[in-house]
């Protein structure tokens, strides 16, 4: 099958979006599949077309930014070439574009799917407001041309605006998790370069508003009482993040007040996030909003042995539900996090479960085959 999947922002650009969309296209790839994948050449810098792993990646150039979309004028023209020699659609939403490629797709009687990653909820500004509702817009119309609507999980279906004006078309599909296998030397060296000496709370993100930074930033004199020597470890861009320049800056202050408790690491590769999840006591998502509706990073740590403490958000709240693998707070309470954390570091191994446990619940074989099977039950009918 040739599957074109579609995207605002791809790889090398990092956040939970894009991981989601590289794993299930390379995956369909090592399935025996032809995926492209259509997105913006949001760095001008990056090549207009290229391979990956496999797939092929198209770049539409860009003109103009708004906030943190794109404006593209030969996206259409893209479009349309592409569609022509695809079977399958997979659009990814949020995304501005995505009801012009759902019209293609149908108008070809394709399969025509869409994955609803996230709300977009822009920082506070007339042009932002705009913005938002102009994308609301697109995803409602895409929605309407959609063949069928994938949900990373029912609670975040249910509770979701958007979703819920379509409830007969959504799927369920359990989002791709995976993480590197490490050795001990591999672990060990991690926690040497860095000086871990513990206990050690992660936190895998984006540094962006709805993340919940901050709520993290006023949890961490509670564990530092108890704890003097705690660090907080953060992979992840952090410089530069596009639309996020003002909430680093005020932030800043705080990263400085707490010192060597607080170290940025960096986005890093597929083995050293493997070594970074070994070597934590506990990975914290605070996140704040819709914008946030799972959180693979939970599982990845799971896979590692790492339980989490997580905002009671639908969707976010499942990997804990579902393995019990830590504790859920209440949104944006630092001093319920900061209570969870420590109930989670004193009480490790009560929250701990088999590898083979978790990864019966979530991979990205099982994702990639649950696409293949809808794509094939719909182009069937």
């Amino acid at each position: 099958m040739r599957i074109l999947c579609a995207l605002t922002y791809y790889r090398p650009y990092t956040s939970g979006l894009t991981i989601y969309v590289e794993r299930l296209a390379t995956a369909l790839v090592r399935r025996g599949h032809t995926v492209t994948v259509l997105t913006s050449q949001y760095d001008p810098s990056l090549p207009r077309q290229e391979e990956m792993e496999g797939v092929r990646v198209v770049r539409a150039p860009v003109v103009a930014r708004v906030s943190k979309g794109v404006i593209m004028p030969t996206f259409g023209g893209i479009a349309t070439a592409l569609a022509l020699s695809h079977d399958a659609m997979s659009l990814h939403l949020p995304q501005f574009d995505a009801p012009g490629l759902a019209l293609r797709g149908r108008l070809q009687r394709q399969p025509v799917v869409l994955t609803y990653h996230s709300d977009l909820q822009l920082p506070p500004g007339l042009l932002n407001r705009v913005a938002n509702r102009v994308v609301d817009v697109a995803n409602l119309a895409a929605g309407r041309l959609a063949t069928r609507i994938v949900a990373y999980t029912r609670d975040f279906a249910d509770h979701s605006p958007f979703l819920r004006r379509f409830n007969q078309k959504i799927e369920v599909i359990p989002p791709p998790v995976e993480v590197a296998n490490v050795s001990a030397e591999e672990v060990t060296a991690f926690r040497e370069r860095w000086s871990l000496r513990g206990p050690v709370i992660g936190m895998a993100a984006r540094l962006a508003a709805e993340k919940g930074v901050e709520v993290l930033l006023q949890a961490l004199p509670a564990i530092l009482e108890r704890y003097p020597t705690a660090q907080v470890l953060f992979a992840g861009p952090y410089e530069q993040v596009l639309g996020e320049a003002d909430y680093a800056r005020r932030l800043a202050p705080a990263f400085a007040r707490f010192g060597q408790h607080w170290t940025f690491l960096g986005t890093l590769d597929a083995r050293a996030m493997a070594a970074f999840f070994s070597n934590l006591d506990v990975l914290v998502v605070p996140s704040l909003n819709s914008t946030e509706t799972f959180g693979l990073v939970q599982v990845e740590a799971m896979l590692c042995g790492t339980p989490s403490v997580a905002s009671a958000l639908p969707g976010v709240r499942q990997p804990v539900y579902q393995t019990g693998m830590g504790e859920v707070v209440p949104i944006g309470d630092s001093a319920a996090l900061a209570a969870a954390l420590l109930r989670v570091i004193e009480l490790r191994e009560r929250y701990q479960r088999p590898r083979e446990q978790v990864a019966a619940l979530f991979s990205t074989e099982r994702t990639a085959i649950e696409y293949e099977r809808l794509f094939e039950t719909l182009r069937a009918n």
